[in-house]
This record gives C-alpha cells, sequence and structure tokens, in this order.
C-alpha cells in the first residue's frame, strides 16, 4: 500500500485527472471545443487543435496577438491600447495563474509533460537504460533553447508576418510545430495533424519539423527524462513571473545539507543549482516544474520543502526517504 502512498503518486493521480480534461474535456463537459473553457491562456500544453479538448495552453493567443493585433501599430497606426489589449490580457492571465499554482502547471497538469512520463515508464519496464542525468554541460547548452524558441517562434516572427515581411505559414509557427498539437489529437483518434504539407516552402518545412520533432520525443523520452520539457516556451513565460508564485521549492541546508546530490539525480530536468547550500532561501529555478521529487528523495529531515505561502505543504524527511528509496527499487525492478 505504501507504494502508493507518495507524492509521485498523488501526482500521477492529478496528471492523469488532468490529461482526461485537458484532451476530452469538451467531449464530457461542452458540445463545442470552445464552449465553457476556464480560460485561454493557461501556463500549460494544452492544444487548441484538438477539437474535444477542454482548455487550451497561452502560446497560440500570444501567436495571434502578434500576428493580428500588434502588428497594427505598423500597419494601420493603431493606438498602443488597442494593438496590446489583447496581450496584455493573456499575459495577466497567466500571472493570476501561476500566481495560485506557480510551475506546477508543468509538473502536475500539462498534457505532454504526462505523455513524456508515461514514456519514459514504459522504456524503464522494457528494459532500455536509463540516462539518469544528463551532464552539467549538456543543460548549460540545451538551456538557451527554449528562450530562443519563445522570442523567435512565439513572438517575433508571428509579429513580422502581421507586418507583411513573411508568409501566413508564419503566423503561428510554434504550434506547427508543437508536439502538443500531434498528440492531443491522435490521442482523440484524429490523424489530420500527422502530414507532410506540399503548400508551399515554409509549410513543407514546419510540417516536417513537427513530425519529425514529435518522433525524436518519443524517441528520447524511452532513455531521457522529460526531453521536449526541457526547451517548452512555456518556460520562459512562467519564469517572467514565478517569483509571485505562493507555490514554491525552498532549501534550507544550513549544516544539515551534505550535498550528497540524490535530489539531483532525482530531478527529471536535471537542475545543478538544487544542491547548492542555501537557507531558507526559494530556490524555484526557471527550469523546475515542481514536481517534487527532490524533496522526496532528500534524505535529511527538513532541508528541502514545498511551501505555499507561509504554510509547509510537504518536507524532506529520513524515515519517508528510506521508504521512497525502497519503492523506486521495487519500481525499476
Amino acid at each position: 500500500m505504501d507504494k502508493f502512498l507518495t507524492v509521485t503518486a498523488l501526482r500521477r493521480v492529478v496528471q492523469l485527472t488532468a490529461f482526461v480534461f485537458f484532451v476530452y474535456g469538451a467531449m464530457i463537459f461542452a458540445t463545442f471545443y470552445t464552449d465553457d473553457k476556464l480560460t485561454q491562456a493557461l501556463p500549460a500544453l494544452s492544444c487548441a487543435y484538438d477539437m474535444k479538448g477542454g482548455d487550451y495552453c497561452a502560446l497560440i493567443p500570444l501567436q495571434h496577438q502578434m500576428d493580428h493585433r500588434v502588428s497594427t501599430l505598423f500597419t494601420q497606426n493603431a493606438g498602443a491600447m488597442e494593438a496590446f489589449m489583447g496581450t496584455l490580457i493573456t499575459i495577466g492571465t497567466v500571472a493570476l495563474l501561476i500566481l495560485i499554482l506557480n510551475k506546477a502547471f508543468c509538473g502536475w497538469l500539462c498534457p505532454l509533460g504526462f505523455f513524456q512520463e508515461t514514456i519514459t515508464m514504459i522504456g524503464t519496464k522494457l528494459g532500455f537504460t536509463q540516462l539518469t542525468s544528463l551532464s552539467r554541460e549538456t543543460i548549460t547548452k540545451i538551456r538557451p533553447i527554449k528562450w530562443f524558441i519563445f522570442l523567435f517562434l512565439v513572438l517575433i516572427l508571428p509579429l513580422l508576418t502581421g507586418i507583411g515581411f513573411l508568409g501566413h505559414e508564419w503566423g503561428n509557427p510554434y504550434c506547427s510545430i508543437c508536439p502538443s498539437r500531434i498528440m492531443t489529437t491522435a490521442m482523440t483518434g484524429d490523424m489530420s495533424q500527422v502530414y507532410i504539407s506540399q503548400a508551399n516552402g515554409g509549410y513543407f518545412a514546419l510540417s516536417l519539423i513537427a513530425d519529425l520533432l514529435f518522433g525524436l520525443m518519443i524517441a528520447l523520452a524511452l532513455f531521457v527524462r522529460q526531453p521536449f520539457c526541457r526547451i517548452c516556451p512555456i518556460l520562459p513565460m512562467q519564469t517572467l513571473f514565478k517569483k509571485i508564485g505562493l507555490l514554491r521549492l525552498v532549501k534550507n541546508g544550513s549544516s544539515s545539507c551534505e550535498s550528497c546530490g540524490n535530489c539531483i539525480k532525482a530531478c527529471p530536468m536535471d537542475i545543478y543549482e538544487i544542491q547548492d547550500q542555501a537557507e531558507n532561501r526559494n530556490i524555484t529555478h526557471s527550469d523546475c516544474t515542481l514536481c517534487g521529487r527532490c524533496v522526496e528523495f532528500c534524505p535529511h529531515d527538513g532541508v528541502m520543502s514545498f511551501k505555499y505561502g507561509p504554510l509547509t505543504l510537504y518536507s524532506s524527511s529520513k524515515e519517508r526517504f528510506k521508504k521512497r528509496t525502497k519503492i523506486d527499487k521495487w519500481w525499476k525492478g
């Protein structure tokens, strides 16, 4: 029974519930996919291309706003308020949601994150050799990619499209290559998003990248934890507001932390900074998804903890660490 009484087990239940809602929500709660959505700016990859989905992420409205609204500053001499109002509403909604749950949208709610974790669990059970952690040098090289994707594919290219410098296919380039678009639609039996477009060179390139990226993500997820999450452009958006989030990861190492490295081995995003000494400080890194595994696998009492405002929700414990290690060995065995 103890195998099911862990933070990870609870997170799996929440992830599965969120996956069902985001991928099949309109089938359950509404008659048309835009009906009764919670928001059009969720900081998780819930795809608007999924016609049966219950929500969609903030990246598609941001791209459309760059293309159709912000661009009017240059093409129609529109006022700043008219041009930026939609973008400000989207960003404000994201900020509000991050205030409530911070980056836990990635670790607990994102359907694409859950999909990758499921593939990794399948790889483990099939006996594939898992890369426990990527090197610090590799992580340093990977981290800027998500900012490049966010700045260029979500903001700059759609804006240039709206101004008229680029063709229509660059109006929402990130959505055109996003693995969530293929995954969420395929999960509802819709295979229309798996294609190679021959409309023009731009459409051809984007559709080819999308198919290759989706296949590569699945292949890598068999061996590497959260391969796409490491370059996901949602992370930069969340980083802008993570300091205001009520939910946070706090480290109070003082003399108790021995820098054993267990937290890094447990972290699916290989955040080496979490082993650094810190005394009662918020250490929610820009790559952190607040999954809680570092807290679960810390062998020292009270060194790592989840806090919501002033409240401590969960802290590291020597006894819980011993039980959690046995459970992990049982699963991998």
